[in-house]
């Protein structure tokens, strides 16, 4: 069974920054497109970046587009999503999943196309 495990949150203020890591036990791990999403409470999960197997192809949420980078290393079976200038509204729980294929398509903010998913760290963004 794949193991997805996330790292990195923490509390930061206004304008600071974090780099979340994402690491996936699965061998084959550089086959699969890999995802970021944000849950606070009450709320569906949001769809923040997405990037390919090989990293060729990145996509983000508009409100991440310019603040926040998705990188991957697949020697190391882990992504990354650099977030930068963080907001208030940034504040939540950051999961990364794995997809069902290599790429990430258009329906890629969408939950129901990832496989295995992290138990999520806590990205908290105070003023």
């Amino acid at each position: 069974q794949v193991q997805v495990v996330e790292s990195g949150g923490g509390s930061v203020q206004v304008g600071g920054s974090l780099r979340l890591s994402c690491t996936a036990s699965e061998l084959t791990f550089d086959s699969f497109a890999m995802g970021w999403f944000r849950q606070v409470p009450g709320k569906e999960r949001e769809g923040i970046s997405c990037i390919s197997w090989r990293g060729e192809t990145t996509y983000y949420a508009a409100s991440a587009k310019g603040r926040f980078t998705i990188s991957r290393d697949n020697a190391k079976n882990t992504v990354y999503l650099q977030l930068n200038s963080l907001e208030p509204g940034d504040t939540g729980m950051y999961y990364c999943a794995t997809r069902s294929d290599r790429w990430c398509s258009t329906n890629w903010a969408l939950s129901y196309g990832y496989i295995e998913w992290g138990q999520g760290t806590q990205v908290t963004v105070s003023s």
